[in-house]
């Protein structure tokens, strides 16, 4: 895979649940990739410097003739004379480091402050709830009071219905009392021979 910067630029990584950053094995995987490619590079930069010092000490047709094997060592003794490039290639590398820090801090305050909103959205919602629930007990309470008074109101009635009727049943049963000790005592004073016997 042949790695460009902006490759680096709008890489997305995947975000790690119930815990802040991304996932590292991830991470881990992306940044050998850039190293892999780096050292290509850094490889063919080097051969490159190479043949051009080549070239520019007449070298030029032997190197052309014959394409020579890809030596590691050789080119890396022909640039010890040309410093610069390692740091070229460190001034490279500490602004692609540079660069991915400060992706990682843009996408580290990104999900800072997703994190604020969901955290402030949760809590309006709690709020709402809360003053649903609480309305809703206030309601409550006020039905289940205007039962119980309504039920209060009953049983006083029905206690006044059991009193007056048992004072009404009273009054009846010694009425008939009154009657029946009357017609004994209008018995009494009549004659046996009178009542027929």
């Amino acid at each position: 895979m042949a790695l460009t910067p902006d490759d680096v630029v709008t890489k997305q990584f995947q975000h790690v649940r119930f815990k802040d950053g991304f996932d590292p094995d991830e991470v881990d995987d992306f940044l050998d990739e850039i190293v892999i490619e780096w050292r290509k590079a850094l490889e063919e930069n080097a051969e490159l410097k190479a043949k051009l010092a080549a070239y520019e000490s007449g070298a030029a047709p032997a190197a052309a003739e014959t394409p020579a094997p890809k030596p590691v060592a050789a080119p890396a003794a022909e640039a010890t004379p040309a410093e610069p490039a390692p740091t070229g290639s460190a001034t490279a590398t500490a602004g692609i480091i540079e660069l991915a820090q400060r992706l990682h801090d843009e996408h580290v305050a990104e999900g800072e402050a997703k994190r604020n909103a969901l955290i402030a959205e949760a809590e309006t919602e709690v709020a709402r709830i809360r003053t649903e629930a609480e309305a809703k007990q206030r309601e409550e309470s006020a039905r289940l009071e205007r039962e119980r008074n309504t039920l209060e109101a009953r049983i006083t009635e029905l206690r006044n219905f059991e009193r007056d009727y048992r004072a009404q049943l009273r009054g009846y049963i010694e009425g008939q009392l009154r009657d029946l000790d009357e017609k004994s005592a209008s018995t009494d004073s009549t004659p046996v021979s009178a009542i027929g016997l």
